[in-house]
């Protein structure tokens, strides 16, 4: 009886959360314009047909929908999974068919992995249709079920080592695992910051160096004039998935890339790509990359010892609910990933407000490097428009889902930039 009572109070939360969103976003969050902003350049209603306008509302309140709704969906998937009883049947099942303590953990995390696949599959799908639909995505069928399978198995070694290696220092180091696990973490963080451009990434793009070599010519002699060591910006070819563009800076050392969408390539003219290459630029002079890579790093460690105390908090509450045998138990990993994703999604707003302060920064930066504010404004409502962003989504959305300043902050930001080059210096 309690195990039905918990697992109904877990459903009806999730169902009232859902409906508190869905009459945030589509009732209650105001993405209006300004008066003040009316009939600029950052007013969409100037740079977009009612019509997009129109269908980029609609499409941005519903995809932040999924997003919103998917991300508890973990966790209470999580907690069903716990308070049933059926997380230990599959620990349990899955020692008798590995026989091996290491290798029935291996199972586990393969098939709590699978199971959570599959239920997140159709939000996915639905998703994937929606872009579909609204003229976003360009990608066939075939290769989202291939990026999906991708993840798949990118996702569950990654999940299942430290799963074995987090349970193992928790039997082994009780007091000070979270601290022992964080020291591993570093030289993995690392590792993976490093061969990401040139194992994962081209796993689901194709990259190669920019065709257009006169652009190529443009692009480095900013770059030098940036005193950027570069050779090369590199091309990927994401108009096979997508209609948006994009331009970014990833890596760390000599797997250092500048990589430039080709749906970019395609959209802005050559001063509009000058000036997002230079924005990149802005990123790598301030070594936002580094800082970045620092600030996960540190707070990787706060989270550790977050977790360490969350979870011993609640394994003790729960252990014998849970049907737990110890505190290292593989059946106790919905546990440890429900205080992981919470702990994410709390400290989100603010990682996003890290992130926003090094856009605004890169786009001044970008701005002093080209000369070129009215470049920046037509780049920023060309993207808006390929992407059908809101320009000033709703508070809750922002501050969960923006790593940049809003299309508006930043279209008006470029506005006076370029009011202030057709300035007339003072003698």
């Amino acid at each position: 009886m309690r195990v039905r009572k918990w697992m109904a109070l877990a459903t009806v939360a999730y169902i009232l959360y859902g409906l508190f969103i869905y009459s945030y976003l589509f009732l209650m969050g105001d993405s209006s314009v300004p008066e003040s902003v009316k009939g600029t350049s950052a007013d969409p209603h100037t740079f977009m047909t009612s019509h997009e306008l129109v269908i980029s509302e609609n499409f941005s309140n519903i995809r932040n929908l999924l997003y919103f709704i998917t991300i508890p969906l973990d966790w209470y998937v999580f907690f069903l999974l716990l308070i049933s009883g059926f997380s230990r049947k599959i620990a349990d099942w899955s020692l008798a068919a590995a026989r091996f303590k290491f290798l029935s953990k291996l199972v586990y995390v393969f098939v709590l992995s699978l199971l959570t696949m599959i239920i997140s599959l159709p939000i996915k799908w639905i998703g994937y249709q929606l872009s579909l639909h609204y003229g976003v995505s360009a990608q066939s069928t075939a290769s989202w079920l291939k990026d999906q399978t991708l993840d798949f198995w990118i996702q569950y070694p990654l999940l299942a080592l430290c799963a074995i290696v987090f349970f193992w220092l928790i039997q082994k180091r009780r007091k000070h695992w979270w601290l022992y696990a964080w020291c591993l973490t570093v030289p993995v963080t690392l590792f993976l910051f490093f061969i990401q451009p040139v194992v994962i990434d081209p796993l689901y793009n194709n990259f190669y160096p920019l065709k257009d070599q006169a652009l190529e010519k443009k692009i480095l002699t900013l770059a030098d004039k940036a005193h950027i060591p570069a050779d090369h910006v590199y091309e990927v070819n994401m108009s096979e998935k997508t209609n948006t563009m994009n331009a970014y800076v990833t890596g760390i050392g000599e797997n250092k890339r500048i990589v430039l969408w080709d749906t970019t390539l395609q959209k802005l003219k050559d001063q509009e790509i000058l000036f997002i290459m230079a924005h990149e630029m802005g990123h790598y002079v301030m070594k936002h990359v580094y800082i970045g890579l620092a600030g996960y790093l540190v707070l990787s460690l706060a989270g550790l010892f977050a977790i360490d105390r969350l979870y011993f908090y609640l394994y003790q509450k729960g252990a014998a609910t849970f049907r737990l045998k110890v505190s290292h138990d593989i059946a106790a990993l919905p546990l440890l990933l429900i205080i992981v994703s919470m702990l994410s999604f709390a400290a989100s707003p603010f990682t996003n407000a890290v992130s926003r302060h090094q856009e605004r920064a890169a786009d001044e930066y970008a701005v002093n490097m080209t000369k070129d504010g009215e470049a920046g404004v037509t780049s920023f409502q060309k993207l808006a428009k390929s992407g059908l962003s809101q320009v000033n989504p709703p508070f809750l959305v922002k501050i969960f889902r923006y790593g940049h300043p809003t299309m508006m902050e930043r279209i008006m930001d470029m506005e006076k930039a370029a009011e202030k080059e057709k300035t007339p210096k003072k003698q």
